[in-house]
């Protein structure tokens, strides 16, 4: 039943729900184009097993991947959304269904045992995958990157698989590590921990085997990881001793003894902003070596005196060349963008969503916000570039390039999608589908 609104110049206005093959969701085909020319759904569709009865099956392996992943790009975090976007005439033509003569697509409950059905293997060839595609957007061997590791708490309201109590957050929770390459914010990869800050064991086990394969690819690649303290690990330090062109600055947590090394920075700083008022930064560096530590190694101290008091920081770093400021101010503090990087992954892209029982369903679920992140990201860096979003969050890219209302119309030969003339950002829009379909 149409229902009437206010009049406009004495004429009414009615409308109904009548429309027909109408999407919101028109900017999800750069997405399916992107996807192509990465092929990301396809390798995670390699990584996993399909041993379902394929005489019996309604949907593809291939074609839930697509349908899942583009969903939450375009901002349908839920499994639930399945539902309600399963007849989505973008979605269906995303999933390489036909709009109207081919079935809807899969449902929760099937999306659900997809999500349970992947096991620890399969996982690994997923992580294995996301570190290729992020190899693979080089189209040389990079003379430097950097490892940005950070780890943050997904919430879990009930009976989660290791989800553990954290002091700090005051919640149940996971810990999931996420690593970037700091230059350009690629993803490399994202590992789900149980709910605990991640121990220098751990870190190292990780990160030793992230670089062991990135080291397949990249013979002299100069690699740099970086981090807060609680990745400064003994073992990887150790360790990165005898690897050629691996070296570390994290930060580094104060003791009574780094602060007597430090005194004497400290106590500068201190006496000339009382002879001056004005606010104090100071750097020095030494050597200093802890009792689990099997080297020395070189302590940058920074010490800002203001109103406010005296603020201590310690960063511990192999690169001894470099002056300490450069490397604390240049090398070290650049990991703030790491915080935004996990915002966009997290807030944005809602991959905090750990709602499964089982803890391989939801380093599944990981992954699967993951692959969204690629493909926007991807967009935004290679397509977008030298427009207004080429550094936008990945929240305005959803709401002004993804959401577009389209007519798609299932025709004899061939398949009409009609957008709309009054787009706003129609000229960026169109310039994408330029890059990414040239031949058309």
């Amino acid at each position: 039943m149409p229902f009437l609104l206010s009049q406009v110049k004495n004429k009414k206005v009615e409308a109904s729900y009548t429309g027909k093959d109408i999407s919101t969701e028109a900017g999800a085909l750069l997405l399916r184009e992107m996807d192509k020319r990465l092929g990301l759904t396809d390798m995670f569709s390699r990584c996993i097993n399909d041993e379902r009865d394929q005489r019996y099956i309604d949907h593809q392996l291939i074609e839930m991947l697509k349908q899942r992943i583009y969903q939450i790009a375009c901002g349908y975090e839920d499994g639930n959304d399945c539902d309600e976007l399963r007849s989505d005439p973008i979605f269906k033509l995303c999933a390489g269904k036909l709009p109207e003569t081919d079935s809807d697509l899969a449902s929760q409950p099937t999306m659900c045992r997809l999500e349970n059905s992947v096991s620890n293997s399969e996982l690994y060839r997923i992580a294995k995958a996301i570190a290729d595609i992020f190899i693979g957007s080089y189209n040389k061997e990079p003379g430097l990157i950097v490892v940005d590791c950070d780890d943050t708490n997904n919430n879990t309201h009930g009976d989660q698989q290791l989800a553990l109590f954290n002091n700090y957050y005051g919640e149940y929770c996971y810990m999931p590590l996420h690593i970037y390459e700091g230059l350009s914010g690629k993803l490399i990869t994202t590992i789900l921990k149980p709910g605990r800050r991640s121990k220098n064991v751990d870190v190292f086990a990780i990160l030793k085997r992230v670089i062991a394969h990135l080291r397949q690819h990249w013979k002299n690649t100069i690699i740099v990881l970086r981090g807060d303290s609680h990745f400064c690990s003994h073992q990887y330090m150790d360790w990165s001793v005898d690897q050629p062109n691996i070296h570390f600055v994290t930060g580094l947590s104060g003791n009574k003894k780094l602060n007597e090394l430090a005194k004497i920075t400290r106590e500068s700083a201190q006496q000339a902003f009382e002879a001056n008022g004005t606010n104090q930064k100071r750097y020095s560096a030494f050597q200093y070596q802890a009792q689990s530590w099997g080297h020395s190694q070189r302590v940058i101290v920074k010490v800002e005196v203001t109103k406010k008091g005296t603020n201590v920081r310690y960063i511990v770093t192999d690169m001894q060349h470099y002056r300490a400021s450069h490397v604390y101010e240049t090398g070290f503090c650049a990991r703030g963008n790491m915080e935004l990087r996990i915002k966009e992954h997290k807030l944005y892209l809602k991959s905090d969503r750990s709602s499964c029982n089982n803890f391989q369903a939801n380093q599944f679920r990981l992954f699967l916000h993951s692959a969204a992140y690629v493909l926007i990201h991807t967009l935004q860096k290679e397509v977008l570039t030298g427009t207004d979003y080429a550094n936008a969050t990945m929240k305005t890219i959803q709401l002004k390039i993804l959401k577009t209302a389209a007519w798609v119309k299932e025709m004899k030969t061939k398949i009409k999608i009609e957008l709309p003339r009054a787009f706003a950002n129609i000229v960026v829009q169109k310039q994408a589908f330029d890059v990414l379909c040239p031949s058309g």
